[in-house]
Protein backbone atom coordinates (compact mmCIF):
# COMPACT_ATOMS: atom_id res chain seq x y z
CA UNK A 1 0.00 0.00 0.00
CA UNK A 2 1.03 3.67 -0.75
CA UNK A 3 1.47 5.74 2.88
CA UNK A 4 1.85 9.46 2.47
CA UNK A 5 3.68 10.95 5.53
CA UNK A 6 0.77 12.22 7.25
CA UNK A 7 -0.79 8.21 7.07
CA UNK A 8 -3.05 8.49 4.15
CA UNK A 9 -2.91 5.35 2.14
CA UNK A 10 -4.44 5.69 -1.56
CA UNK A 11 -5.57 2.53 -3.14
CA UNK A 12 -4.84 4.16 -6.88
CA UNK A 13 -1.11 3.69 -5.69
CA UNK A 14 -0.97 0.50 -4.32
CA UNK A 15 -0.72 -2.79 -5.41
CA UNK A 16 -4.53 -2.75 -5.11
CA UNK A 17 -5.27 -0.36 -7.95
CA UNK A 18 -8.88 -0.95 -8.33
CA UNK A 19 -10.80 -4.05 -9.21
CA UNK A 20 -12.87 -3.20 -12.04
CA UNK A 21 -14.37 -7.15 -11.92
CA UNK A 22 -15.55 -6.09 -8.44
CA UNK A 23 -20.18 -5.64 -8.73
CA UNK A 24 -19.86 -2.17 -7.53
CA UNK A 25 -17.19 -1.04 -10.06
CA UNK A 26 -19.12 -2.83 -13.13
CA UNK A 27 -22.31 -0.85 -11.97
CA UNK A 28 -20.16 2.39 -11.82
CA UNK A 29 -19.28 1.48 -15.44
CA UNK A 30 -22.98 1.09 -16.81
CA UNK A 31 -23.69 4.13 -14.80
CA UNK A 32 -21.27 6.18 -17.01
CA UNK A 33 -22.74 5.08 -20.42
CA UNK A 34 -26.52 4.27 -19.29
CA UNK A 35 -27.42 6.69 -16.67
CA UNK A 36 -26.20 10.42 -18.73
CA UNK A 37 -29.76 11.82 -19.38
CA UNK A 38 -30.76 15.12 -19.46
CA UNK A 39 -34.33 16.07 -17.80
CA UNK A 40 -34.15 18.63 -20.38
CA UNK A 41 -33.97 16.67 -22.91
CA UNK A 42 -37.13 15.17 -22.75
CA UNK A 43 -40.15 16.58 -24.89
CA UNK A 44 -43.18 17.35 -23.05
CA UNK A 45 -45.28 18.63 -26.45
CA UNK A 46 -47.21 15.61 -26.90
CA UNK A 47 -47.94 15.00 -22.62
CA UNK A 48 -49.18 18.15 -22.97
CA UNK A 49 -51.90 17.73 -25.66
CA UNK A 50 -52.34 14.23 -24.26
CA UNK A 51 -53.12 15.93 -20.59
CA UNK A 52 -55.92 17.66 -22.15
CA UNK A 53 -57.55 14.48 -22.84
CA UNK A 54 -57.56 13.05 -19.51
CA UNK A 55 -60.22 13.19 -17.41
CA UNK A 56 -60.45 15.06 -14.07
CA UNK A 57 -60.06 11.39 -12.32
CA UNK A 58 -57.38 10.59 -14.20
CA UNK A 59 -55.79 13.48 -13.79
CA UNK A 60 -56.08 13.46 -10.38
CA UNK A 61 -54.46 9.82 -10.42
CA UNK A 62 -51.15 11.23 -12.15
CA UNK A 63 -50.94 14.23 -9.97
CA UNK A 64 -50.99 12.22 -6.52
CA UNK A 65 -48.72 9.62 -7.87
CA UNK A 66 -46.13 12.53 -9.19
CA UNK A 67 -46.41 14.07 -5.78
CA UNK A 68 -45.70 10.47 -4.14
CA UNK A 69 -42.20 10.26 -6.74
CA UNK A 70 -41.27 13.88 -6.79
CA UNK A 71 -40.88 13.72 -2.97
CA UNK A 72 -39.77 10.64 -2.64
CA UNK A 73 -36.81 11.28 -5.16
CA UNK A 74 -36.11 14.43 -3.33
CA UNK A 75 -36.21 12.86 0.06
CA UNK A 76 -33.36 10.25 -1.05
CA UNK A 77 -31.21 13.14 -2.64
CA UNK A 78 -31.55 14.80 0.64
CA UNK A 79 -30.46 11.90 2.88
CA UNK A 80 -28.03 10.08 0.75
CA UNK A 81 -24.50 11.60 1.67
CA UNK A 82 -24.11 9.63 5.38
CA UNK A 83 -24.20 6.23 3.21
CA UNK A 84 -21.01 7.20 1.01
CA UNK A 85 -19.54 8.53 3.58
CA UNK A 86 -19.76 5.46 5.64
CA UNK A 87 -19.01 3.72 3.05
CA UNK A 88 -15.92 5.64 1.95
CA UNK A 89 -14.64 5.80 5.48
CA UNK A 90 -14.38 1.77 5.50
CA UNK A 91 -12.12 2.25 2.35
CA UNK A 92 -13.99 0.87 -0.13
CA UNK A 93 -13.23 2.96 -3.04
CA UNK A 94 -15.03 1.35 -5.59
CA UNK A 95 -18.07 1.37 -3.16
CA UNK A 96 -17.39 4.74 -3.07
CA UNK A 97 -17.10 5.37 -6.92
CA UNK A 98 -20.69 3.76 -7.64
CA UNK A 99 -22.35 5.64 -5.06
CA UNK A 100 -21.30 8.95 -6.55
CA UNK A 101 -23.85 8.41 -9.17
CA UNK A 102 -26.64 7.51 -7.33
CA UNK A 103 -26.74 11.13 -5.95
CA UNK A 104 -26.32 12.68 -9.24
CA UNK A 105 -29.41 10.36 -10.90
CA UNK A 106 -31.60 11.02 -7.79
CA UNK A 107 -31.56 14.59 -8.25
CA UNK A 108 -32.01 14.17 -12.15
CA UNK A 109 -34.88 12.23 -10.70
CA UNK A 110 -36.47 14.66 -8.91
CA UNK A 111 -35.67 17.71 -11.57
CA UNK A 112 -37.25 15.52 -13.98
CA UNK A 113 -40.93 15.10 -12.13
CA UNK A 114 -41.14 18.56 -10.98
CA UNK A 115 -40.56 19.88 -14.34
CA UNK A 116 -43.70 17.50 -15.81
CA UNK A 117 -45.61 18.83 -12.87
CA UNK A 118 -44.55 22.51 -14.28
CA UNK A 119 -44.69 22.44 -17.73
CA UNK A 120 -47.26 19.74 -18.62
CA UNK A 121 -49.34 20.11 -15.61
CA UNK A 122 -49.40 23.30 -14.17
CA UNK A 123 -49.21 22.64 -10.88
CA UNK A 124 -48.57 24.86 -8.09
CA UNK A 125 -50.40 23.93 -5.33
CA UNK A 126 -49.01 22.21 -1.93
CA UNK A 127 -48.72 18.69 -3.23
CA UNK A 128 -47.83 17.24 0.66
CA UNK A 129 -51.65 16.82 1.01
CA UNK A 130 -51.15 13.83 -0.79
CA UNK A 131 -48.13 12.16 1.52
CA UNK A 132 -50.59 10.33 3.97
CA UNK A 133 -49.78 9.12 6.97
CA UNK A 134 -47.93 5.61 5.60
CA UNK A 135 -45.95 7.76 3.26
CA UNK A 136 -45.03 10.04 6.00
CA UNK A 137 -43.72 7.44 8.64
CA UNK A 138 -41.39 6.09 5.64
CA UNK A 139 -39.79 9.93 4.08
CA UNK A 140 -40.68 12.08 7.07
CA UNK A 141 -39.34 9.45 9.63
CA UNK A 142 -37.41 6.07 8.70
CA UNK A 143 -35.57 7.02 5.73
CA UNK A 144 -33.91 10.13 7.40
CA UNK A 145 -33.55 8.51 10.86
CA UNK A 146 -31.27 5.37 8.94
CA UNK A 147 -29.63 7.39 7.08
CA UNK A 148 -28.67 9.84 9.42
CA UNK A 149 -27.84 8.03 12.09
CA UNK A 150 -24.55 6.65 9.70
CA UNK A 151 -23.10 10.09 10.20
CA UNK A 152 -22.16 9.22 13.92
CA UNK A 153 -23.04 5.35 14.01
CA UNK A 154 -21.60 4.01 10.85
CA UNK A 155 -21.57 0.13 12.13
CA UNK A 156 -23.01 -3.08 9.76
CA UNK A 157 -26.45 -2.68 11.70
CA UNK A 158 -27.22 0.60 10.98
CA UNK A 159 -25.61 0.29 7.25
CA UNK A 160 -28.31 -2.74 6.70
CA UNK A 161 -30.94 -0.60 8.12
CA UNK A 162 -30.02 2.42 6.13
CA UNK A 163 -29.92 0.18 3.13
CA UNK A 164 -32.81 -1.98 3.51
CA UNK A 165 -35.15 1.34 3.85
CA UNK A 166 -33.78 3.05 0.88
CA UNK A 167 -32.76 0.31 -1.70
CA UNK A 168 -35.29 -2.20 -0.55
CA UNK A 169 -38.46 -0.47 0.67
CA UNK A 170 -38.08 2.55 -0.92
CA UNK A 171 -36.69 1.91 -4.28
CA UNK A 172 -37.37 -2.19 -4.09
CA UNK A 173 -41.04 -2.08 -3.72
CA UNK A 174 -42.67 1.73 -3.77
CA UNK A 175 -40.65 2.57 -6.64
CA UNK A 176 -41.44 -0.54 -8.50
CA UNK A 177 -44.75 -0.24 -7.84
CA UNK A 178 -45.55 3.00 -8.85
CA UNK A 179 -43.34 2.44 -12.17
CA UNK A 180 -45.93 -0.47 -12.04
CA UNK A 181 -49.10 1.75 -12.19
CA UNK A 182 -47.49 4.45 -14.75
CA UNK A 183 -46.88 1.47 -16.95
CA UNK A 184 -49.98 0.34 -16.84
CA UNK A 185 -51.89 3.30 -17.08
CA UNK A 186 -50.73 6.03 -19.52
CA UNK A 187 -48.16 3.66 -21.35
CA UNK A 188 -51.05 0.73 -22.07
CA UNK A 189 -52.81 3.99 -23.57
CA UNK A 190 -50.33 5.23 -25.70
CA UNK A 191 -50.54 8.75 -23.63
CA UNK A 192 -47.59 10.99 -22.38
CA UNK A 193 -44.37 10.00 -24.24
CA UNK A 194 -42.49 11.57 -22.74
CA UNK A 195 -43.05 11.10 -19.07
CA UNK A 196 -42.94 7.50 -19.72
CA UNK A 197 -39.57 8.43 -21.31
CA UNK A 198 -38.51 9.92 -18.03
CA UNK A 199 -39.65 6.78 -16.45
CA UNK A 200 -37.61 4.45 -18.30
CA UNK A 201 -35.18 5.85 -17.56
CA UNK A 202 -35.64 6.21 -13.57
CA UNK A 203 -36.35 2.37 -13.77
CA UNK A 204 -33.25 1.49 -15.48
CA UNK A 205 -31.14 3.70 -12.63
CA UNK A 206 -32.72 2.49 -9.92
CA UNK A 207 -32.37 -1.09 -11.38
CA UNK A 208 -28.82 -0.26 -10.73
CA UNK A 209 -29.22 1.01 -6.98
CA UNK A 210 -31.41 -1.92 -5.79
CA UNK A 211 -28.31 -4.39 -7.63
CA UNK A 212 -25.49 -2.15 -5.39
CA UNK A 213 -28.33 -2.29 -2.17
CA UNK A 214 -28.34 -6.00 -2.70
CA UNK A 215 -24.88 -6.47 -2.83
CA UNK A 216 -24.35 -4.24 0.14
CA UNK A 217 -26.57 -6.29 2.07
CA UNK A 218 -25.74 -9.90 1.14
CA UNK A 219 -22.16 -8.51 1.85
CA UNK A 220 -22.91 -7.65 5.16
CA UNK A 221 -24.83 -10.85 5.91
CA UNK A 222 -21.90 -12.43 4.35
CA UNK A 223 -19.29 -10.74 6.81
CA UNK A 224 -21.90 -10.61 10.17
CA UNK A 225 -24.49 -13.05 10.44
CA UNK A 226 -26.28 -11.64 12.73
CA UNK A 227 -27.06 -8.88 10.24
CA UNK A 228 -29.79 -11.33 8.89
CA UNK A 229 -31.94 -10.77 11.47
CA UNK A 230 -31.30 -7.04 11.42
CA UNK A 231 -32.45 -6.93 8.04
CA UNK A 232 -35.34 -9.15 8.50
CA UNK A 233 -36.70 -7.16 11.48
CA UNK A 234 -36.27 -4.07 9.29
CA UNK A 235 -38.32 -5.05 6.20
CA UNK A 236 -40.89 -6.41 8.46
CA UNK A 237 -40.87 -3.03 10.08
CA UNK A 238 -40.91 -0.99 7.38
CA UNK A 239 -43.71 -3.30 4.64
CA UNK A 240 -47.07 -2.39 6.80
CA UNK A 241 -46.05 0.97 5.91
CA UNK A 242 -45.21 0.28 1.97
CA UNK A 243 -48.08 -1.62 1.16
CA UNK A 244 -50.13 0.76 3.33
CA UNK A 245 -49.00 3.43 0.89
CA UNK A 246 -50.39 1.53 -1.91
CA UNK A 247 -53.78 1.40 -0.16
CA UNK A 248 -53.75 4.56 0.27
CA UNK A 249 -53.81 5.58 -3.13
CA UNK A 250 -56.81 3.69 -3.95
CA UNK A 251 -58.67 4.92 -0.80
CA UNK A 252 -58.26 8.58 -2.15
CA UNK A 253 -60.01 7.53 -5.34
CA UNK A 254 -63.15 6.08 -3.20
CA UNK A 255 -63.59 8.63 -0.99
CA UNK A 256 -66.77 10.81 -1.25
CA UNK A 257 -65.48 13.60 -2.79
CA UNK A 258 -63.67 11.43 -5.05
CA UNK A 259 -66.79 9.50 -5.88
CA UNK A 260 -69.18 12.51 -6.46
CA UNK A 261 -66.63 13.87 -8.51
CA UNK A 262 -66.99 11.01 -10.39
CA UNK A 263 -70.48 11.05 -10.68
CA UNK A 264 -70.94 14.57 -12.03
CA UNK A 265 -68.50 13.81 -14.45
CA UNK A 266 -70.59 10.31 -15.92
CA UNK A 267 -67.00 8.24 -14.98
CA UNK A 268 -68.07 4.72 -13.70
CA UNK A 269 -64.99 3.06 -13.97
CA UNK A 270 -62.23 3.62 -11.86
CA UNK A 271 -59.19 5.81 -12.71
CA UNK A 272 -57.48 3.54 -15.97
CA UNK A 273 -59.13 0.64 -14.97
CA UNK A 274 -57.13 0.55 -12.05
CA UNK A 275 -57.41 -2.56 -9.66
CA UNK A 276 -56.56 -1.96 -6.09
CA UNK A 277 -55.61 -5.88 -5.62
CA UNK A 278 -53.61 -5.95 -8.27
CA UNK A 279 -51.00 -3.38 -7.21
CA UNK A 280 -50.91 -4.66 -3.69
CA UNK A 281 -50.16 -8.15 -5.10
CA UNK A 282 -47.25 -6.77 -7.36
CA UNK A 283 -45.93 -4.79 -4.40
CA UNK A 284 -46.26 -8.29 -2.05
CA UNK A 285 -44.51 -9.80 -4.75
CA UNK A 286 -40.87 -7.69 -4.91
CA UNK A 287 -40.69 -7.42 -1.08
CA UNK A 288 -41.08 -11.36 -1.07
CA UNK A 289 -38.61 -11.73 -3.82
CA UNK A 290 -36.24 -9.46 -2.32
CA UNK A 291 -36.15 -11.22 0.70
CA UNK A 292 -35.86 -14.17 -0.96
CA UNK A 293 -32.88 -12.65 -2.57
CA UNK A 294 -31.15 -12.04 0.66
CA UNK A 295 -31.68 -14.85 2.26
CA UNK A 296 -29.54 -16.63 -0.25
CA UNK A 297 -26.52 -14.91 1.56
CA UNK A 298 -26.87 -16.50 4.72
CA UNK A 299 -24.15 -18.99 5.18
CA UNK A 300 -22.33 -17.94 1.68
CA UNK A 301 -18.26 -16.84 1.92
CA UNK A 302 -17.79 -13.39 0.39
CA UNK A 303 -16.69 -14.83 -2.58
CA UNK A 304 -19.65 -16.54 -3.39
CA UNK A 305 -21.61 -13.40 -2.34
CA UNK A 306 -20.03 -11.47 -5.66
CA UNK A 307 -20.73 -14.21 -7.75
CA UNK A 308 -24.57 -13.83 -6.29
CA UNK A 309 -24.79 -10.17 -6.21
CA UNK A 310 -23.78 -10.61 -10.19
CA UNK A 311 -26.28 -12.75 -10.82
CA UNK A 312 -28.90 -10.22 -9.73
CA UNK A 313 -28.01 -7.56 -12.65
CA UNK A 314 -29.32 -7.81 -15.26
CA UNK A 315 -27.75 -6.64 -18.70
CA UNK A 316 -29.86 -3.09 -18.45
CA UNK A 317 -29.00 -2.77 -14.88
Amino acid sequence: MTVTETGRVFQTTSERRLNHAMLPMRLYHKAKKLGVWDPRDIDFTQDQRDWQSLNEAEKRTVIRLCALFVAGEEAVTLDLLPLIRAVAREGRLEEEMYLTTFLFEEAKHTEVFRRFLDEVVGETSDLSVYHKDNYRKIFYEYLPQAMERLIDDPSPEAQAEASVTYNMVVEGVLAETGYYAFFNSLQRQGKMPGLMQAIGYLKRDESRHIGYGTYLLSRLISEHPHIWDVVNRRINLLMPYALGVVQDLFAEMETPESQQLAAELGITEPPFGFDPNEFLGYATKQFQSRLHVLERARGKSVDEIYKLSEETVGVEA
